[in-house]
């Protein structure tokens, strides 16, 4: 069961005067400043966030900016100067060294950037090490190594040794030492740095994977920000020692807390974070259950409004199609009395998904012949995508999402109003449940 941690006021001071350093802390000096006076390096500097249980949490920061230090003190490995860390409502600085190994034994496994495998021991007695110095006994450990293997692809391998495997294959059997024991709080210290691009990917896909069979706590320390606006629910960027600002990839790239992290997160590819809904932008819909009438009080409706386009629902918010001002007047070209909406949907319009990730969009966008919807769950309409709002996104100078906006209730066109009567704004306003021009509308 995953669990909570909570990071109380931490400091780490690394010298023989810690209490000195602090005292200056207090009195508003920054790290560089208590260096210079006492020789005193502050590693982390009053560090207070919660992690969640269950979520991938990844601790940013270039070197020197005490992400390590700071995970390592979740577990004891380095002891904190002042501060609590409370880990599942428990302050494990305050665990005596009998119930700290035991934590460290059911509660909390550790991933190293070095893969710290035992070359004269074979992938499964590797994955089962830690399970043998806790004392586990050999059957227990083995099967609980090669469930491990099993977890991370390395079912078929638990007879060979390291160097029969390639760098890529030998962090995952550092990954199935550290999941052998099971535990609630998973470490991962730089864990994918010092592999290949393509396997690098690969490991942070099967992180998540494993993520989505049993949920943990993870704890991930990165120095690259793509890897950690793929995999973190929520990232801390660190500077000297500092938290700078905590918050989901989203959040970071639509509010950066100060100029670091603004310059930090200027290359990272926003395309690659943010999906389809996240930029997606309000239209002017029309509700119509009756596809034989509606394309008269349409396309007054969109004239009226300044539009070019309306999407049409149907009254569970789903998409009938697409319809313009011009296509409205196509259909009515020589046409007399009442006329179906269907008759002038825009056809090639391809619904967007909301999944769908902003850099897979270039393409559809480029020869679409309106700004596209996109669908929800239950292939429900939540808005459009216009050339436009494309354009901005790749702005780097502005932010790569716009707020959102207030969402406005569709027009409904009533189906009994006759043909003159269509024709007539006022009679337009008085038939519709709501009129409400919505902000900001679509440009191609």
């Amino acid at each position: 069961m995953a669990k909570q941690i909570r990071i109380e006021h931490v400091f780490k001071v690394f010298g023989d005067q810690p209490k000195q350093a602090l005292d200056l802390v207090r009195q508003g000096l920054s790290k560089q400043q208590i260096l210079e006076r006492t020789g005193q390096s502050i590693g982390v500097f009053d560090a207070n966030f919660t992690i969640e249980a269950g979520e991938i949490f990844v601790v940013m920061g270039l070197s020197g900016s005490g992400k390590s230090t700071l995970v390592r003190m979740l577990n004891r490995l380095i002891e904190p100067t002042s501060g609590r860390i409370v880990v599942d409502g428990q302050d494990i600085n305050a665990l005596s060294d009998k119930d700290l190994r035991a934590l460290r034994r059911k509660d909390i496994s550790m991933v190293f950037q070095s893969f710290a495998l035992m070359p004269h021991m074979t992938v499964l007695d590797n994955a089962a090490f830690g399970l043998e110095m806790a004392g586990v006994d050999k059957a227990a450990r083995q099967q609980a190594a090669q469930e491990a293997l099993e977890q991370v692809g390395l079912g078929a391998w638990g007879g060979s040794y390291p160097d029969e495997l390639s760098g890529g294959m030998q962090q995952r059997v550092g990954l199935a030492r550290a999941l052998a024991s099971d535990p609630a709080i998973l470490l991962m210290d730089e864990a994918f740095s010092a592999l290949d691009p393509i396997i690098r990917t690969e490991m942070q896909s099967e992180l998540l994977r494993l993520q989505e069979t049993k949920r943990r706590t993870i704890v991930f320390i990165s120095h690259d920000l793509d890897e950690a606006m793929r995999i973190g629910d929520r990232i801390a960027i660190m500077k000297d020692g500092q938290v700078i600002q905590v918050g989901t990839p989203d959040e970071i790239l639509r509010s950066p807390a100060n100029d670091y992290v603004r310059s930090f997160i200027k290359g990272v590819d926003a395309a690659a974070v943010f999906k389809a809904c996240d930029i997606t932008r309000q239209a002017l819909t029309i509700i119509s259950e009756h596809n034989d009438r509606g394309c008269r009080a349409a396309l007054r409706l969109i004239e009226d409004s300044d539009r070019d386009h309306a999407y049409v629902l149907n009254a569970r918010q789903r998409l009938l199609g697409v319809v313009s001002a011009q296509s409205l007047r196509d259909a009515l070209h020589g046409h007399e009395g009442m006329l179906g909406l269907k008759h002038a949907f825009i056809d090639n319009v391809t619904p967007i998904d909301a999944s769908t990730p902003v850099a897979d969009l270039f393409g559809p966008m480029a020869t679409a012949p309106c700004p596209l919807p996109v669908l929800g769950e239950d292939r429900k309409f939540l808005g459009i995508i216009s050339r436009t709002t494309m354009l901005r996104f790749l702005d780097r100078d502005t932010p790569p999402v716009p707020p959102p906006q207030q969402v406005q209730p569709p027009v409904t066109l009533n189906p009994l109003f006759p043909t003159g009567e269509a024709d007539s704004p006022s009679m337009l306003q008085e038939h519709s449940d709501s009129a409400t021009r919505q902000p900001q509308g679509e440009q191609q």
